[in-house]
């Protein structure tokens, strides 16, 4: 039997391809984070690393320690760090139970969430400052530009002065 043809003429992988480019677009678009990224340099992005180590720290035991205690109090004392799910191992029956901390994995979503939001506002205010900047520096431009114009006016309102001067007084020669 001959080969078939594909039905679709490689239609659903280029279709595909589009939509992943698409989607990263929109996204790297929306954010704005292809321009943080490469404004920077090497020494701004250790120094981003390190800092932002320390505000996950921070957060994580924020989290851990401040948020979720009153959270679990308020859903009836439960603590987030010991929530877990045991089931019991029916392939090898003398192992202990497999163990899923579903607890822990809340207090890191809260986590990551806290760091995603923070860093999404220190993003969006960086790329405002760099908004201002650049329209300062445009107008600076556009300024220096005027001043230049009027002093072109000024030149020939002086040109234009003197050159009705000098046909006012006619020179006569007396022999």
């Amino acid at each position: 039997m001959a080969r078939v043809k594909q039905c679709c003429f490689n239609f659903c992988n280029d279709f595909k391809e589009y939509v992943i480019e698409y989607l990263i677009f929109f996204i790297l678009n929306s954010f704005h984070a292809y321009r943080f990224a490469t404004r920077g340099s090497v020494l701004d992005l250790a120094i981003g690393i390190v800092i932002g180590t320390a505000f996950t720290n921070v957060v994580q035991s924020l989290v851990d320690d401040i948020i979720t205690p009153p959270l679990g109090l308020v859903l009836g004392g439960v603590d987030f760090a010991n929530l877990t799910v045991k089931m019991n191992n029916f392939v090898y029956k003398d192992q202990p139970p497999v163990v899923i901390r579903y607890g822990k994995f809340i207090q890191s979503i809260i986590t990551l969430l806290i760091v995603a939001f923070a860093l999404f506002f220190i993003i969006k205010a960086t790329n405002q400052l760099y908004k201002i900047a650049a329209r300062k520096k445009e107008k600076k431009k556009i300024d220096s530009n005027i001043e230049a114009s009027e002093e072109v006016k000024v030149l020939r309102e002086i040109r234009d002065l003197l050159a009705r001067q000098s046909f006012v007084e006619p020179i006569t020669v007396r022999l």
